[in-house]
């Protein structure tokens, strides 16, 4: 993928997102269940009542910058990107090493080669919205005056663990690498960590959940106001107007949950059943009506004859977005989105969501936080929506099912909520490219990232009792100086970096696990460290 110059673009860049995508875990995991039973609680506490499978961890080889290191250059390698097309790094963690440097500064060394010194952008943090914010300087740095032409890189990446108790099934560790530019693929349109001397943050669970919720009960209310005055919404419920919703996921169940709750808003911004009753008996007329608005002049019966100009002038209507449509329209927008959702909704297709709920209508949402009988009927109600447009994209949640084919996700819109302790949040869209061609950017992205499944299945399962000896290691030698590492290196994923030892000033050597297997000629296959 060769960069991209700005005498190359005319004008401002357009469909700025992204281009390229990389993802790394590490290459073990424990067992949830198995771990249900080390820890002495409840069979399916974590399986069924968090929504978990495997919990991926990293041993004390690994840490956020060897995490980082990583999935850069894998990134860069598979995409044939020149270092020099970088013009700005950004990394989003909560995970801190350092109290002043910062993770992009040892990133920096993977530049040291092709002399590119000039990179704009350092480390974002704000808990797990970090990564998001992240995404937002570089897509605004692209779109800006400021862009020199190149390519934006973001690098979002953690390491989770929690001290022994409830909570330390919900930990993982894991980065992605982005690459931002414009004419993309995919464009865009509660803790704290109080002590430097342990990893192990301070949950308040239940308020934790709460805020999460909260926020995006608030983002819900921006986002709609936001479509409705864009002209995107095509129904007046939020859920029927993208074809994904993907969710920050502290653990599985919370994200079935966040579906139930975004149709709990649906239900109440909405009087009625909103699509039932109302459109009792006009069944004929919503197949008369659409039949004449997809059939042009001549191709059409004489039944149409004469009502060409109607025909233009609806069509219109329906496609015209809020306020940057005529003052001809003002008035209007209602009875858009309700023709609109008229149009889209067969019979009783579109009003079983929401039977059986009509004893909830009166609620308020500050009320339903841990109400449990709300809860319940709205993840019963939700579920095909959950399974349908939610559910594929838990596969490293769960993990760390199926990836969606890349036919099925062409021309998607995908609505997407982020979340960080300090009620940091976003719900936000994006919008994937329609172009299938085999030398488009969407297929070249999906092929990238086609092997995650397969190295999911390559991880090495290790057993509770050497997980709990791993996390007491990580905590005793914890910004222990000097110190050399003893994890095991040979499970380890080709390519992937490694911590090799940390000196009497705490600095950190790296090096890089040989993507091949040495030559017979005595090349060892081990690639330049880094500090």
């Amino acid at each position: 993928m060769s960069g991209l110059r700005k005498e190359e673009n005319q004008g401002w860049p357009n469909n700025v997102g992204i281009l390229a995508l990389e993802v790394y875990f590490p290459s073990q995991y424990v067992d949830q269940s198995e771990l249900e039973e080390f820890d002495s609680v409840s069979k399916g506490k974590y399986t069924i009542g968090l929504g978990q499978d495997k919990m991926g961890f990293c041993s004390d080889r690994e840490d956020i910058n060897s995490l980082c290191l990583t999935v850069v250059q894998r990134l860069m390698e598979k995409n044939n990107i020149d270092y020099t097309n970088i013009g700005r790094l950004e990394v989003g963690t909560e995970t801190i090493i350092d109290k002043s440097k910062s993770v992009k500064t040892v990133l920096m060394q993977l530049f040291e080669k092709s002399g590119n010194t000039c990179i704009e952008g350092i480390d974002t943090t704000n808990a797990c919205f970090g990564g998001t914010a992240a995404l937002f300087n570089a897509v605004n740095w692209v779109e800006s005056s400021s862009w020199d032409g190149r390519y934006a890189l973001v690098v979002a990446g953690d390491i989770a663990v929690y001290a022994t108790g409830n909570a330390r099934c919900t930990g993982g560790a894991g980065a992605i690498a982005i690459l931002i530019g414009p004419q993309a693929p995919i464009h865009v349109y509660d803790f704290y960590k109080p002590n430097m001397e342990s990893e192990y943050p301070v949950v308040d669970g239940k308020l934790s959940i709460q805020c999460y919720l909260h926020a995006l009960d608030k983002c819900y209310d921006r986002l709609t106001q936001q479509l409705q005055t864009a002209g995107i919404m095509t129904s007046p419920r939020l859920l029927d107007n993208a074809d994904a919703f993907i969710f920050h996921s502290p653990y599985c169940k919370l994200v079935q949950k966040s579906v139930a709750r975004l149709m709990l808003n649906d239900f109440l911004r909405h009087p009625g059943s909103n699509c039932t009753d109302s459109y009792n008996g006009l069944e004929t007329f919503r197949l008369l009506l659409n039949d004449f608005l997809r059939h042009t002049g001549s191709n059409c019966t004489d039944s149409y004859n004469g009502l060409e100009t109607f025909r233009l002038l609806l069509n219109d209507f329906l496609r015209h977005q809020g306020s940057n449509c005529t003052d001809s329209y003002n008035g209007l927008e209602t009875f858009r989105l309700l023709l609109n959702d008229f149009l889209r909704h067969t019979g009783s297709n579109c009003t079983d969501s929401y039977n059986g709920l009509e004893t909830f209508r009166g609620v308020k949402l500050e009320d339903t936080y841990f109400n449990k009988e709300i809860e319940t009927a709205f993840m019963t109600a939700s579920k095909p929506v959950f399974t349908q447009k939610t559910k594929p994209s838990l596969l490293l949640a769960n993990q760390v099912g199926n990836i969606r084919p890349i036919q099925e996700i062409a021309g998607c819109r995908c609505v997407l909520f982020s979340y960080g302790s300090g009620l940091a949040s976003a719900l936000y869209s994006l919008r994937i490219t329609d172009d299938l061609s085999p030398l488009s950017s969407l297929t070249r992205l999906v092929k990238n990232i086609s092997d995650v499944k397969s190295c999911l299945d390559r991880r090495k399962k290790v057993s509770p009792k050497d997980f709990d000896a791993l996390m007491k290691l990580r905590e005793q030698t914890h910004h222990k100086a000097p110190y050399s590492p003893v994890g095991d290196t040979d499970s380890l994923f080709p390519g992937t970096w490694y911590l090799m030892s940390v000196d009497e000033k705490f600095r950190r050597q790296y090096d890089r696990k040989p993507l091949h297997p040495p030559t017979e000629a005595g090349d060892n296959g081990v690639d330049s460290g880094a500090s």
